[in-house]
C-alpha cells in the first residue's frame, strides 16, 4: 500500500511540475507582453526558463534536502539530457527526418558538447559542483543568452512566439497564474523528490538510478510530447534546436543556479553517465553533419539503439 501511495505521489508531483511550469510561462509571458516587453526578450527568458523549470525545481529541491537525495540533482539533469537526445530525438527522427538550422549545427551543438564536458570536469575531481563552479556555469549561460539574443536579432535563429495577451486577460488573472504556477512548481518538486527517494529505498535502487531514469523521464515529458506531436503534424523543423537549447539550459541554468544556492555532490558513479551524455551530443553532430543538414531515420534508429544500450547498462550496473 505504501508503495502505491509513493507512485501516486510521484505522478502527482510530475503533474504539478509540468502544469505549474505551463501556467507560469503563460501568465508571465502575457504579463510581460501587456507591459510592452518585446516578444524576443520574452521568448529568450521566460519561455526558456519555463521549459527547464521542472528540472530546476527538482534539482534545487534535491540539493537543499542534502544527504542521499542530492544524487537526484545531478542524475535528473544528466538523465534528462540523455533522454532528450537519444530517446526524444530518436523517436521524432524515426517518425520524420528533422532539418537542423545552420546556426544550430555550427554553434549550438558544439556548445552543448563543450558544456557537457565542462560539467564532469568541474565536478569529478573534487566530487562537488561548488558555488564557484555554479558561477562558472551561470557565466556560460550568460554567454549563451547573449549569443541567442544576437542571433535572433539577425534572424539566424528561431525564437518561440508567445500568444499575445487579449483584453479578456486581466492583470489579476495573470498574477494568479504566475503565483499558482510557481507554487505548483515548488510543491511538485518537493513531492517528486520525496516520492522518488522513498521509491529508491523501497526498490533497493540508488538515488542516482532513480534520478537518471524515472525522474529524468518525468521532467522530460513536456519535450517528448511537444516533439512527437510536432513530428506527427509535420512541424518538427525546430525540434533539434529546441532539444539542444533545453540541454544547454539544463546544465548551465539548472545546475548553475542549484550549485550557487548550495554545493551539489558529484559522485564518481556519474562518470559513465557523463560520458554517455557527451557521446549522445557527439552522435547528434555526426548524424546531422551531411549536405541536407538532416537527422534522418537511420540517425534516429542509431540514437534509439544507443538509448536501449545505455538503459540496459544502467539496470545491470
Amino acid at each position: 500500500m505504501e508503495l502505491l501511495v509513493q507512485i501516486v505521489l510521484l505522478v502527482a508531483g510530475f503533474f504539478l511540475l509540468i502544469k505549474g511550469a505551463d501556467w507560469f510561462v503563460e501568465g508571465a509571458s502575457k504579463l510581460a507582453d501587456k507591459f510592452g516587453i518585446p516578444q524576443l526578450v520574452i521568448g529568450l527568458t521566460i519561455v526558456a526558463f519555463g521549459t527547464s523549470a521542472p528540472e530546476a525545481a527538482v534539482s534545487i529541491s534535491a540539493a537543499l534536502k542534502g544527504n542521499e537525495a542530492v544524487a537526484l540533482a545531478i542524475g535528473n539533469v544528466v538523465g534528462s539530457n540523455i533522454i532528450n537526445l537519444l530517446l526524444i530525438l530518436g523517436i521524432t527522427a524515426t517518425i520524420t527526418p528533422l532539418v537542423v538550422q545552420k546556426s544550430t549545427l555550427q554553434y549550438e551543438i558544439p556548445y552543448v558538447i563543450f558544456i557537457s564536458i565542462v560539467l564532469p570536469v568541474l565536478g569529478y575531481f573534487d566530487g562537488t559542483v561548488s558555488r564557484v563552479d555554479g558561477l562558472v556555469l551561470a557565466a556560460l549561460m550568460v554567454v549563451y543568452m547573449l549569443y541567442l539574443l544576437r542571433a535572433a536579432k539577425n534572424g539566424n535563429t528561431v525564437v518561440e512566439e508567445i500568444e499575445e495577451s487579449s483584453d479578456n486577460d486581466s492583470l489579476i488573472k495573470m498574477i494568479v497564474m504566475i503565483v499558482l504556477g510557481l507554487g505548483m512548481i515548488v510543491l511538485g518538486s518537493d513531492v517528486t523528490v520525496d516520492a522518488a527517494s522513498a521509491l529508491a529505498v523501497a526498490f533497493g535502487m540508488s538515488e542516482r538510478l532513480i534520478g537518471l531514469t524515472i525522474v529524468a523521464f518525468g521532467t522530460s515529458l513536456p519535450e517528448l510530447i511537444t516533439s512527437v506531436t510536432a513530428a506527427i503534424k509535420g512541424k518538427a523543423d525546430i525540434a533539434i534546436g529546441n532539444i539542444v537549447g533545453s540541454n544547454i539550459f539544463n546544465i548551465l541554468f539548472v545546475l548553475g543556479i542549484a550549485a550557487i544556492i548550495t554545493p551539489i555532490g558529484y559522485a564518481a558513479s556519474f562518470k559513465i553517465d557523463s560520458i554517455v551524455m557527451i557521446a549522445a551530443a557527439v552522435l547528434l553532430l555526426i548524424c546531422v553533419a551531411n549536405k541536407e543538414r538532416k537527422l534522418k531515420r537511420w540517425g534516429g534508429i542509431a540514437m534509439l539503439s544507443g538509448c536501449v544500450v545505455y538503459f540496459v547498462y544502467l539496470f545491470q550496473s
